[in-house]
């Protein structure tokens, strides 16, 4: 992947096919490179994908927290080094928090958005453990820096329901190997991004949103209830919806290819 000064930060990206510019935006600790399973999907678009800060080969600066204001920043920079004016963007979990950071504090860079498995923030959001008090989720979030096979097997259940991986049990490997392919993600960034997320609050500033919005909610999802979705639908009343049945906060297990090919044609719209 290629490496661009972008803002006060170097951002790894890399760009796949041809056509109008597609900005996909990965989520909590994640490398860009999680996206590489679904880019099939996405023709007729010349797909970017990026690391976040703190993550693959992007910059990692040594602060107690990051924000999600400073990675949606960190999006506009990318964009605007690379010449780009105006895009589509998709984002799911923490990636759908940036998402919509970035269509509320550069809106003239976005053309629609989609913000996928996510929630407005703030007092709003509906959270498996409000307060993000879980000790125990956090811990196998940190051990994904260093034992990644361990720390998903403990996170499955989040991600996918319980009968689904019995039907689909090479859900197991899809994600790993994906990401294998990027460097770890250091344990401290796990802390710095959870800091993002419970710092981020968009609920009062959504309606301000006047570009097409597309929200994709699974209707299994246990880490982020869908009850968030209706209330982004709430704050931004021109926004389609699309929930996923039998889906958890992992959007595509479910069905495979699926949500990739709605949100694609949608975006093409």
């Amino acid at each position: 992947m290629p490496k661009i000064k972008a803002g006060m930060l170097t951002i790894n990206y890399e760009t796949f096919g041809e056509g109008e510019p597609l900005l996909l935006i990965m989520g909590f600790g994640m490398p860009g490179r999680a996206w590489l399973p679904r880019l099939p999907r996405f023709g007729g678009f010349k797909v970017i994908i990026y690391d976040n800060r703190g993550t693959g080969d992007s910059d990692k600066p040594d602060q107690p927290a990051y924000s999600i204001a400073e990675m949606a920043d960190d999006a506009s920079n990318l964009l605007r080094a690379l010449d780009i004016q105006r895009i589509r963007i998709c984002g799911f979990s923490m990636g759908g928090m940036i998402a919509q950071e970035l269509t509320l504090r550069h809106p003239e860079q976005v053309i629609k958005a989609v913000f996928g498995c996510t929630t407005a923030g703030g007092e709003s959001a509906q959270m498996e453990n409000p307060g993000g008090g879980d000790p125990l989720r956090m811990a196998s979030f940190k051990l994904l820096a260093t034992d990644p096979d361990k720390a998903y097997e403990e996170l499955l259940p989040m991600l996918h329901p319980a009968e689904l991986l019995e039907l689909r049990p090479e859900l197991r490997r899809d994600m790993l190997d994906a990401i294998k392919t990027a460097p770890p993600t250091p344990e401290i960034t796990y802390v710095r991004h959870w800091a993002a997320i419970m710092g981020f609050n968009a609920y009062d500033r959504l309606p301000q949103i006047r570009c097409p919005v597309l929200i994709v909610h699974g209707d299994r999802d246990i880490g982020t209830p869908i009850d968030n979705a209706y209330i982004l639908k709430r704050r931004i009343p021109h926004a389609e919806m699309l929930i996923v049945p039998g889906a958890g906060h992992g959007l595509e297990s479910a069905q495979p290819n699926w949500v990739s090919d709605q949100v694609a044609a949608w975006l093409r719209g």
